[in-house]
């Protein structure tokens, strides 16, 4: 994945594509609590965007991720997902109880729906990473048989 795919043609075209798919993984997750979608799906679409990136501007990509630190930050995503359960548990709560979170200036409703938005984020880093993570290893592994020739 060292050289450029595709011409002017898909150049131009991804420079427009990868913006609004950027936008629309934002959209899925902020509308992931009541419409379908939600963490996973907006974070499968944000790794498409980078993923069209490093594969069609080959090492000239802007969206270079190492593996160690896409490694590090999907486990900080998973981490935001626990650390949310959590909240409600150090408040007196069970395991995800958005009413036990504690922002008693919120209605129950308003935790609800920021309990959820909070774990979907977490879930969203994690997937998008996690996708990173493997097109990283994929791509090392297409270099290593490149020098084995």
């Amino acid at each position: 994945m060292r050289k450029k795919f595709g011409g002017v043609v898909l150049d131009v075209s991804s420079r427009i594509i990868i913006p609004f798919s950027m936008i629309y993984a934002v959209y899925i997750l902020a509308a992931g609590e009541e419409s379908p979608g939600g963490g996973f799906q907006a974070g499968a679409v944000l790794a498409l965007g980078i993923v069209l990136a490093r594969l069609v501007k080959g090492k000239d990509a802007n969206f270079k991720i190492p593996s160690a630190i896409a490694v590090s930050v999907a486990g900080l995503g998973a981490f935001f997902y626990v650390f949310t359960g959590w909240l409600s548990l150090f408040n007196g709560g069970m395991f995800l109880q958005y009413d036990k979170m504690p922002f008693g200036w919120l209605e129950y409703e308003q935790l609800h729906v920021l309990g959820i938005f909070l774990i979907e984020a977490g879930v969203t880093v994690c997937v998008m990473m996690t996708i990173i993570t493997i097109l990283e290893a994929l791509l090392k592994r297409e270099d290593f048989e490149e020098h084995d020739d």
